[in-house]
């Protein structure tokens, strides 16, 4: 399949869009939000037998980074730069796809703007609202071993995480993401393109926005998307799966909010479905396109 990259005007800086496939258009929304859409590569081009997928750096993460200061990137110029890509697609509705943290995002678009989205696609996503972002947070500290969480604090507190150092932050990366697949294997494919091509100063502007984003949803008193949600009439689905870092519960109450969504919980399958299940995920998403 031919892939078309480029750069796209965005505000102080420029929005990295990778577009492959043809046919109706769907804009995948990365995890994260310290990352880039690189990790979701290959497996997820599979989808470009049934659409154009255009995936895109958020702002001031992977090649999105230049010249954006972590004070550039808020929940509103989240939003504005969606709808640039889709503007840069020529479409007046597109499919949205979100994985993990991209859900979050894809979910304030599609409260925000329900005309502007044919198809609404959450894949593992993050838990919407801060109530249950901090019943995620919970869950997830206790079920980490004490082995663990010491490693990741030591790993944290250590000079070279400071300093923004992609191999250490791969480390922490490792341990926080162990868990996170039902096949452990997978984790060696997954973590090393985490921070293909980072520098350390990439990694800082990153995890600089990741704060600044958490504030102004999860930690902020009373955020919750789910209710907007209500004004979403376009085709959903949710698909998560049943070992998902994120518990089922809280899937379903993004699912719940939808109507007419289809919620479909994948088997022996973690955080990571288009890496675990590809087959499931292909089939779920050509259905729902149609």
């Amino acid at each position: 399949m031919h892939v078309r990259t480029g750069h796209l005007e965005a505000g102080p800086g420029r929005l990295f869009v990778r577009v492959v496939g043809t046919g109706p258009a769907l804009v995948v929304l990365h995890g994260g939000p310290d990352l880039d859409h690189q990790y979701l590569l290959p497996e997820l081009d599979r989808l470009a037998e049934h659409c154009t997928l255009a995936y895109y750096d958020q702002r001031g993460r992977g090649r999105s980074a230049q010249g954006v200061v972590p004070e550039d990137v808020t929940l509103e110029s989240e939003m504005a730069d969606l709808d640039l890509v889709r503007e840069h697609l020529g479409v007046a509705s597109v499919a949205l796809l979100g994985h993990s943290w991209g859900g979050v995002l894809a979910m304030e678009y599609a409260g925000r703007h329900p005309g502007r989205v044919s198809h609404l696609i959450l894949m593992n996503s993050a838990p919407a609202s801060g109530e249950d972002a901090a019943a995620y947070f919970a869950h997830r500290r206790s079920a980490r071993p004490p082995a663990e969480r010491e490693a990741m604090a030591a790993l944290a507190g250590s000079a070279a995480f400071r300093a923004g150092d992609p191999d250490v932050d791969l480390e922490y990366f490792r341990l926080h993401f162990r868990g996170a697949l039902h096949r452990p294997e997978l984790l060696d494919a997954v973590v090393p393109r985490l921070r293909a091509g980072w520098t350390a100063a990439g990694v800082l502007t990153a995890r600089a926005v990741e704060e600044r984003l958490g504030e102004q949803t999860w930690f902020s008193p009373g955020y919750d998307p789910l209710p907007a949600l209500r004004r979403v009439t376009s085709p959903a689905l949710v698909i998560h799966g049943e070992g998902d870092v994120v518990p089922v519960e809280l899937a379903r109450h993004v699912a719940d909010a939808i109507p007419g969504a289809t919620f479909c919980v994948l088997p022996r399958c973690g955080h990571f479905a288009y890496l675990e299940a590809p087959d499931e995920v292909a089939e779920q998403v050509a259905r729902l396109l149609g």
